[in-house]
């Protein structure tokens, strides 16, 4: 949602903080905030003006015409105050149909003033621009403004002046106020402007020889412009209608929204409801709920709410969850129903956001069968079959009844199997696997050269239509093309969106296109390259530029420009695309553009004749000749829906989703889609109804119209108008979603930004109604929608004004080896295996446990150590001896040839990577590498029964050094601290060290013979690691012995001796150390003696 409503304590603090004015704006920032929780001691003592002043006193929970309603308390002292709110606070009241607790309370100064000193203004956003209201007479008794009030539209990108409110709304006002109001207005416009409201109204603003008092405020801004306006706005806390309470899942889902790509919302009505809701996209939630609504459910009806926008496995998880337990706290006498609905996805993964559900469902098991919820489910899109699969099977193994329909049942089919008024099919239809669809239909091996081109119901004359839109001569007026696309439109896709191409081009090729309709990509985050891309079963290359005027230059033939930029940067880019005139079409995919830069776009555009699709939408489609992006789903839905080839219908509908599912429905029950467009869910659209229903109006091959409305703005009144005025003559069918909103008692912002009446006439029902009249045909409900569209269709028919033409099967296409790998119809050997991490998920997870149980139990680095390692959760007294292990074998000094050889190759002005490799490079049997030897070596003696004597002859009499006894430096005198913290640990904690006591009586014979033969820190943690290993319980006798076999022990050295290089090298370049040159005189040059021949 974009326009959100704030408190009148945010706005007035907005105003007083940032207007700029030389009117003299009073009582700044002197307002206390009450509620239940209010000490009223500290409060005077923090705003010590409560107790000089005379007070007003008002709640502030976006209550209107307050007071009318006897709320407000006006010239009271404090504790006057305190007995006004006595009756009110913390007590139900009603404020028309809504009922809800006054717990919010606003207290100003009292403003002595007479009549005439009050005046009313408003400022609220259109289309065209931003209107100023102002009326000379303010207060509670101001009357109907909009008829009253002197008007100033001050248009997009155009300033205001003083002069110009002078002239045009201050007509009225005594001379001696007018320079006051005057500058004042033009600085509230200007704060409104920086600021991003969308309305904001002061009734009354009064006006006396002090200066101005904003007494009353209502304000409303443009929450997608936060990323502009954080810095100024702070955090806003938006609180929800009168009458509606603000629930801590509602926080939840909102803040889970924030962080996410996908969409998700949730309002909850009713939370001791019986009918709850989980669906899928913006336009399909209003349309499940006006179906409720209409079938007697509106009072049961517990919450509103969509998922959309490809959300993953977890976050579908979160928000089922949410859901699943709000709806198991209250029992209901009738049970519960929790309808699990959607349209046709265009490219969310239907079994991966189904898998979520399926999650939350086998978690919350016992509570549904508790409450005796029963699931109803309805789903189409990209590996729904799958999906619907997995939620039948959750029904059979939980016990839960879950009824599960696919794209064959009508879409909300389910809500009256739910609601009892129509019967639960035992056997629905199974629908064919995706991958059916992609086989040749037509029983025939070969492929098709070409398939049909024109409509069923065109005739060859008017096939011209087709052709390449027309390039608009120099000096012609600009104006929009009615031809959008054709089988030779070439477009630019922004935004490395490489699966949308791919569907594009497989689109293409389905519609025997002879060349595919990305000629490029733009993409500014890489340098100039070329993509890898399918058409049919051949690869191909697209080039991909980094900036748009090379892309533009080499490929003059592209007129459509495909914008999948983020809702930050999509505005630039879609300004920078209206600088090439060869660009006539545009589509913006982003949601949540801020309406002040849609409105710029939207008169740029104008003014250079392009047509805006978006934003916020999926695009459209062409069949037979192009389709934007991801529209029209993935190559299943293209080819059952019929989406190859032309038909006769043409459609314009707000929702992506729902467009998809007017292709499934236009091609049941007629010969199929001719153009479709989804304008997009924002209250301003690049392009609106009446743009395109008139070029449907004016193309041949269009016999009916389809247009599916819905509750916010009046763009459909204009189709009345072209009804009544003869300029629309084709069959209209039209249908308005959100009739819901009018049942219910407090106002619900739906899922798509501009879905929200202002008044009665943008209300669903007024707009059905006006249709009616107007000649529209216009069904009951969108229940009915398929019905009324079938009987134009059929009629159309038999008057001859459609014939149906015979079917010719498409080309085939290849699936992708990936997707088929989704559909688990292919299986191939894996290159690589793990059995140690999983990153694929929403979380790490280190050889079967998550990283957040890593962090939760405290396992620490040796802990990690041993899931990654050794598959295994180790003992507390294992995960610390390998740390200890790791601490010291960290660094032994700067002399040792590891660290030498890191210091002179950080002194080279090597890298990190390259000084620590040298390093590393170093350990071997020589220096460090110790650690297996000796494990081997000792183990081995041990085990064959070998005493220690017999052990030291033996490799004497071979001639092989005892790996892990030696120093060079330490002694029997002068023990290796390192080596005594050790032992003393795994002689304390170890539950056995037999090996480490063979290794010392080994120690006691070597440094018989010579002191500094000891067991070195190598040695001993070879040894030691060997019990760890036997002792710990977590391994069998082989494991153990297998992973000294494989080099884990040494594998300590190296990780504990890392640290220790990279300090090395992070020493020397903080020191600055210049490039090493060995001395001449640490050098013996031994050179051959002359030879003479």
């Amino acid at each position: 949602m974009s326009a959100k409503a704030i408190s009148e304590q945010t706005g007035k603090e907005f105003l007083y903080k940032y207007i700029c004015t030389t009117a003299a704006v009073q009582n700044r920032f002197h307002y206390a905030n009450v509620t239940a929780e209010t000490d009223f001691g500290r409060l005077a003592q923090e705003h010590p003006w409560l107790l000089t002043e005379r007070l007003v006193v008002k709640p502030d929970q976006l209550i209107k015409r307050r007071g009318k309603l006897g709320l407000v308390g006006v010239n009271l002292d404090l504790n006057g105050v305190k007995d006004w709110l006595k009756p009110r606070l913390m007590k139900e009241t009603t404020v028309g149909k809504a009922k809800g607790i006054l717990k919010n309370f606003l207290i100003e100064p009292f403003v002595p003033h007479k009549q005439e000193e009050e005046f009313y203004v408003c400022i609220y956003a259109t289309r065209e621009g931003d209107y100023v209201l102002f009326h000379h007479e303010g207060g509670v008794d101001v009357g109907d403004v909009d008829a009253k009030a002197k008007k100033l539209l001050v248009g997009v990108d155009e300033k205001i002046s003083e002069d110009s409110v002078t002239k045009e709304l201050l007509t009225h006002v005594p001379n001696d106020k007018k320079l006051v109001l005057a500058s004042f207005i033009v600085g509230l416009f200007n704060l409104y402007e920086e600021l991003f409201f969308t309305y904001l109204e002061i009734n009354p603003l009064v006006v006396t020889k002090e200066g101005v008092y904003v007494l009353d405020m209502a304000a409303k801004i443009d929450a997608t412009a936060d990323y502009i306006c954080k810095a100024k706005w702070g955090d806003v806390e938006f609180p929800p209608p009168f009458g509606r309470e603000a629930y801590p899942e509602e926080s939840y889902i909102a803040d889970l929204d924030a962080k996410s790509g996908a969409s998700l919302k949730l309002t909850l009505l009713n939370p001791r409801g019986r009918i709850w809701t989980m669906v899928a996209g913006g336009g399909a939630s209003v349309v499940y709920s006006d179906t409720i609504c209409d079938l007697g459910g509106v009072n049961e009806l517990a919450n509103y709410g969509e998922y959309s926008g490809a959300p993953s496995e977890q976050q579908t998880y979160d928000y089922a969850k949410t859901i699943l337990s709000l709806m198991t706290r209250e029992k209901h006498p009738d049970g519960k129903v929790l309808i699990i609905g959607g349209s046709i996805a265009n490219f969310t993964n239907v079994a991966a956001t189904f898998k979520g559900i399926v999650r939350a469902i086998r978690d919350y098991q016992e509570p549904l069968k508790e409450h005796e919820v029963t699931i109803f489910v309805r789903r189409g899109g990209p590996n729904y079959q799958e999906g619907l699969r997995v939620m039948g099977e959750v029904g059979k193994t939980t016990g839960i009844p879950i009824h599960v329909f696919g794209t064959e049942t009508h879409m909300t089919a389910i809500v009256g199997m739910a609601l009892g008024h129509r019967p639960i099919p035992n056997q629905p239809p199974v629908a064919a696997h995706t991958a059916n669809f992609l086989l040749n239909s037509s029983g025939s091996t070969l492929t098709p050269s070409s398939t049909r081109t024109a409509s069923f119901s065109e005739n060859k004359e008017a096939r011209v239509e087709g052709s390449p839109t027309k390039k608009t001569k120099i000096g012609d007026p600009v104006g929009k093309a009615t031809t959008l696309f054709s089988k030779h439109t070439k477009s630019i896709v922004w935004g490395m969106q490489t699966r949308a191409v791919q569907g594009m081009l497989d689109f293409d090729y389905v519609c025997s296109r002879d060349e595919p309709s990305v000629a490029a990509m733009v993409y500014p985050f890489t340098g100039d390259h070329r993509q890898k891309f399918y058409w049919g079963h051949r690869e191909i290359l697209i080039p991909v530029y980094k900036n748009m005027s090379d892309a533009m230059k080499k490929h003059p033939d592209v007129d459509v420009l495909i914008n999948f930029a983020s809702l930050r940067s999509a505005f630039d880019s879609t300004m920078e695309t209206m600088q090439y005139p060869q660009i006539r079409t545009i589509a913006i995919i982003a949601e949540g553009i801020p309406e002040a830069h849609t409105r710029k776009l939207i008169k740029a555009a104008d003014e250079k004749g392009v047509t805006v699709i978006g934003p916020a939408t999926v695009g459209g489609i062409k069949p037979g000749c192009f389709k934007i992006g991801n529209t029209g789903g993935m190559l299943d839905n293209i080819l059952a829906s019929k989406l190859y080839r032309p038909g006769s219908v043409a459609y314009v509908s707000r929702s992506g989703g729902m467009s998809n599912e007017l292709n499934n429905i236009i091609s049941r029950t007629t010969d199929g889609v001719f153009e479709g467009v989804a304008i997009g869910g924002d209250r301003y659209p690049g392009s609106v109804f009446t743009d395109h229903v008139l070029r449907y109006q004016d193309t041949p091959g269009v016999k009916m119209i389809v247009v599916l409305g819905e509750i916010g703005g009046t763009e459909e009144y204009k189709i009345c108008q072209g009804i009544k005025q003869g300029r629309i003559t084709k069959p209209v069918v039209c249908w308005c979603i959100g009739t819901c909103a009018t049942m219910f008692s407090s106002e619900v912002q739906f899922g798509h930004a501009g879905a929200c009446a202002n008044q009665a006439s943008e209300t669903a029902v007024a707009k059905n109604k006006a249709l009616k009249e107007a000649g529209a045909f216009v069904p009951k409900s969108f229940d009915e929608l398929g019905e009324i569209i079938k009987s134009v269709y059929d009629d159309l028919v038999a008057k001859g004004v459609i014939e149906p033409a015979k079917e010719v099967p498409p080309p085939t296409v290849p699936m992708d080896y990936s997707w088929a790998r989704e559909l688990g119809l292919i299986r191939k050997p894996a290159s690589f295996m793990t059995s140690i991490c999983d990153e694929r998920g929403q979380e790490l997870i280190y050889a079967g446990m998550p990283i957040t149980e890593v962090f939760k139990t405290e396992m620490g680095l040796g802990g990690t150590l041993g899931l990654l390692w050794f598959q295994r959760r180790l003992p507390r007294y294992a995960c610390q001896f390998i740390e200890m292990c790791l601490m010291v074998t960290a660094d032994h000094g700067p002399a040792v040839s590891g660290a030498h050889n890191t210091i002179v190759c950080a002194r080279a002005g090597k890298d990190l990577i390259s000084s620590l490799t040298s390093g590393l490079l170093t350990i071997g049997d020589r220096f460090g590498g110790a650690l297996d030897a000796a494990a081997k070596q000792f183990s081995k003696a041990f085990d064959s029964g070998m005493l220690p004597m017999e052990f030291v002859n033996k490799m004497k009499k071979e001639g092989k050094l005892i790996m892990g006894i030696g120093h060079r430096v330490k002694s029997i005198n002068n023990p290796d601290m390192r080596v005594q913290i050790l032992k003393d640990f795994v002689k304390q904690h170890f539950t056995s060290s037999q090996l480490l006591d063979y290794a010392l009586d080994v120690e006691k014979i070597t440094t018989s013979k010579k002191p500094n033969l000891i067991l070195n820190v190598d040695g001993f943690i070879g040894v030691a690691f060997v019990d760890l290993l036997r002792t710990c319980g977590g391994f069998t006798r082989d494991e153990a012995d297998e992973f000294v076999e494989i080099g884990a022990l040494n594998g300590i050295f190296v990780l504990g001796r890392s640290m220790g290089f990279i300090g090395h090298y992070l020493d020397q370049k903080r020191l600055k150390q210049g490039l090493y040159r060995h001395p001449w005189d640490d050098i013996s040059y031994v050179l051959p003696e002359h030879m003479s021949m």
